[in-house]
């Protein structure tokens, strides 16, 4: 697991879920997070992502209250625009939890733990991997490029769909909870089962006349 800094800052959003090794695009057009890629250009260049909770709208100008574990991302890219934007690339280095928060600073600041992502036992793996593969080859929109990819270690597999899947991002932020890879491939095949199950009842109701 790649080392953390003690001390990074935060980068909460109500829709967007980073997973350890994947690549994320992101537009940064607010003022405080303009001022937090500046800050971390010449440093660590590493950003914490986390999740809004519901309700965020009435203080979103504020320190709305975000789930606690997150990912940090490396800022493999910036361009800064002409009109003061910046467009990043992050690269997820490694999950984390919140300990504590830091005023001091136009965007929030946190001490963080660090979460190693732990495996499981490989023929386990395997199996929840057949069973994952099989819940996408029954959906339409499932990323059959993934699926046909069996060179993909566990981790980067589970990961990539957790974030390219049409997901909520609280079944997303479910999934990033999880410590272990395959507790990640349970969690996601509970998902897809659930989706499963929702789109055929909803295929059975009758319609209404009104």
């Amino acid at each position: 697991m790649p080392a953390l800094p003690s001390k990074i800052p935060l980068f909460p959003l109500p829709n967007v879920v980073l997973f350890p090794r994947m690549s994320l695009s992101l537009n940064v057009f607010e003022p405080r997070y303009r001022r937090m890629v500046s800050d971390v250009l010449g440093g660590h260049r590493v950003i914490g992502m986390t999740l809004l909770k519901p309700g965020w709208e009435g203080d979103y100008e504020g320190r709305p209250p975000v789930y606690p574990i997150g990912c940090a991302g490396h800022m493999e890219q910036c361009e800064a625009l002409p009109d003061g934007r910046f467009q990043i690339v992050l690269r997820g280095l490694a999950r984390f939890r919140i300990a504590e928060e830091h005023a001091g600073e136009p965007y929030r600041l946190a001490d963080i733990v660090a979460l190693e992502d732990l495996m499981g036992d490989e023929a386990s793996l395997d199996s929840a991997r057949k069973r994952v593969m099989a819940a996408i080859a029954q959906a339409a929109d499932g990323p059959a490029i993934l699926v046909m990819q069996p060179e993909l270690s566990h981790d980067v597999f589970a990961n990539a769909l957790g974030q390219s899947l049409a997901l909520t991002p609280v079944e997303r932020q479910s999934l990033l909870d999880c410590d272990s890879i395959l507790e990640r491939y349970t969690r996601l095949i509970e998902i897809l089962d659930f989706k499963k199950l929702e789109a055929a009842l909803g295929q059975g109701r009758e319609p209404k006349v009104h």
